[in-house]
C-alpha cells in the first residue's frame, strides 16, 4: 500500500459524512412534499425539491466518479415540454413521480448516511486508536504517596503489556491507512449500483436515441428519392410527353423527323425505367425479396470489383426489415472496402445463432478503419442501431479489418 494514498483517504471521508446529512433532511423533505400532493401544494414542492434531490445526488454521482475513476451517468428521463399554469405543473410533477431514477436517488439518500458515516469515521478512528496504542509506553505520571516522602512511578501497565499495546496500535493505525482506500472504492462502487442507469434505462436511452437517429435518416432517405425521382425519371417522363406532343404535331407533315423523335423517345424511356430500378434497388432489392439475404449478399458479391466469398449458414429468413438492414449494412461494408482498404480479397460471413443474425466481413486491406474519419461506418452503425443491433470494429494499422455486426431477431 502507498502510505501518502493511505493517509490522504483518512480525511477524504468526511465531506461524505456533511452529504449524508444533507441527504437525509432532503429525503424527509420530499417524502413529506409527496404526502402533500393530496392538498395540492406538493404539486408545487415536489419539481422544486426533486431539483434539490437530483443536484445532490449528481454530486455523489461526481465523487464515486472521481474515487472509482469510472464515470456514473445520470439516468433521469428528458423533462416533459414546458407548459403554463397548473397543468403545466403536474405535468412535471409526474414526470418526477414515475421517473424510476428519482426513486434510486431517495434509495441511495437512506443508505448513504449509514454508510458515509463507515466511511468517514472508521478510518479516523482506527488511525486515532493506532496513534494511541503507539504512545502507550511514554504515558507515565509521578503520583505522590502520601504516607512517604519519595514519588512512585506509576504507568499504566508493566512494561510488556505497554510495548503489547504499542505493538497492537502499529498494526490499528496500518489498518486504518489501508482501510481508508479500500472504503472509498467500496462506497463508489455502491454508488454506481444505485445511482448509475440501470441495464434496462440504458437500452431505453440507447433505444430512444437512435430512433430519433433512424427518424433523421429516414427523412435524409425520402428527401434523396424525391431530389432523384424529380431530376432523374420525373424530368425524363416530362420530356418524353413532350416529344411525343411534338411528334403528334408533325405526323403528318415530316414523317422522317417523327421517327427520330420516336427513336430518342424510346432511349430516353428505357433510360428513365433504369433509373427507376435504380431507385427500387436503394430502397429494398427485388433479389432480396424474392430470394433471401444469402442469395441477395452473393449477388452483391457477383456485382463488387473485390474478390468477395460469401458463406452463409441461415436455416430460416429474419423478418424483412432486419433482413434489409444486414444487406445494406454488408453492401455498405464492401464499397468502404473497395473505397479505402483495396483488399486481395473479402470474405463474408453469414450465420444465425443465440436469437440474433450475425454478419461478418473481414479483409486484407491496409486497415485503419475509423467511424469518426467517415460517414460510411457511422452509417452501418445507426442503421443497425435502429433494431438494437451493435456493430464492432477491428481495425488496426495494415490490417485486416473485420467488422462484426449483430441484430436480434427471429427467423421464419
Amino acid at each position: 500500500m502507498n502510505l501518502r494514498t493511505g493517509i490522504r483517504s483518512v480525511g477524504k471521508g468526511l465531506p461524505v459524512l456533511g452529504l449524508a446529512i444533507a441527504e437525509l433532511v432532503l429525503f424527509c423533505l420530499f417524502l413529506t412534499a409527496v404526502s402533500l400532493i393530496g392538498v395540492g401544494l406538493g404539486v408545487l414542492l415536489v419539481p422544486a425539491l426533486a431539483v434539490a434531490v437530483r443536484a445532490v445526488a449528481n454530486r455523489s454521482r461526481a465523487t464515486a466518479e472521481r474515487w472509482s475513476g469510472h464515470p456514473v451517468e445520470q439516468p433521469y428521463l428528458p423533462a416533459p415540454a414546458a407548459a403554463p399554469g397548473l397543468k403545466g405543473q403536474w405535468r412535471r410533477t409526474r414526470w418526477v413521480l414515475t421517473d424510476p431514477a428519482t426513486w434510486r436517488d431517495l434509495a441511495w439518500m437512506l443508505v448513504n448516511p449509514v454508510a458515509g458515516v463507515v466511511v468517514a469515521l472508521l478510518p479516523l478512528a482506527l488511525v486515532a486508536g493506532g496513534i494511541g496504542g503507539m504512545l502507550m509506553p511514554a504515558i507515565h505520571r509521578p503520583i505522590a504517596d502520601a504516607g512517604t516522602n519519595y514519588y512512585l512511578w506509576v504507568r499504566i501497565s508493566d512494561l510488556t503489556s505497554a510495548w503489547y499495546c504499542a505493538a497492537l496500535g502499529v498494526a490499528v493505525l496500518a489498518a486504518g491507512l489501508a482501510t481508508g482506500p479500500a472504503l472509498l472504492r467500496a462506497h463508489a462502487a455502491l454508488a454506481r449500483t444505485l445511482l448509475a442507469p440501470t441495464r434496462t434505462a440504458e437500452r431505453v436511452r440507447r433505444l430512444t436515441h437512435t430512433r430519433s437517429e433512424a427518424v433523421s435518416s429516414s427523412a435524409a432517405e425520402l428527401r434523396r428519392i424525391e431530389r432523384d425521382l424529380h431530376d432523374g425519371a420525373q424530368a425524363r417522363l416530362v420530356a418524353l410527353g413532350m416529344n411525343l406532343g411534338v411528334a403528334e404535331q408533325l405526323l403528318s407533315k415530316d414523317p422522317e423527323a417523327v421517327r427520330a423523335i420516336l427513336a430518342d423517345t424510346r432511349r430516353a424511356s428505357a433510360a428513365a425505367l433504369t433509373e427507376l430500378r435504380d431507385l427500387v434497388r436503394g430502397i429494398h432489392p427485388p433479389v432480396l425479396a424474392d430470394r433471401g439475404l444469402a442469395d441477395a449478399v452473393r449477388a452483391l458479391a457477383l456485382d463488387s470489383p473485390l474478390d468477395v466469398t460469401v458463406h452463409a449458414d441461415l436455416p430460416g429468413r429474419p423478418e424483412a426489415p432486419v433482413e434489409s438492414a444486414m444487406y445494406f449494412a454488408v453492401a455498405e461494408a464492401l464499397a468502404n472496402a473497395a473505397k479505402h482498404a483495396a483488399p486481395d480479397t473479402v470474405r463474408v460471413d453469414l450465420r444465425y445463432e443465440g436469437g440474433a443474425l450475425h454478419g461478418r466481413v473481414v479483409d486484407d486491406g491496409r486497415g485503419g478503419a475509423d467511424p469518426s474519419r467517415g460517414t460510411g461506418l457511422r452509417g452501418i452503425e445507426r442503421r443497425l442501431a435502429a433494431f438494437d443491433g451493435v456493430l464492432v470494429i477491428t481495425s488496426e494499422p495494415g490490417g485486416p479489418t473485420t467488422l462484426t455486426m449483430e441484430l436480434p431477431c427471429a427467423l421464419s
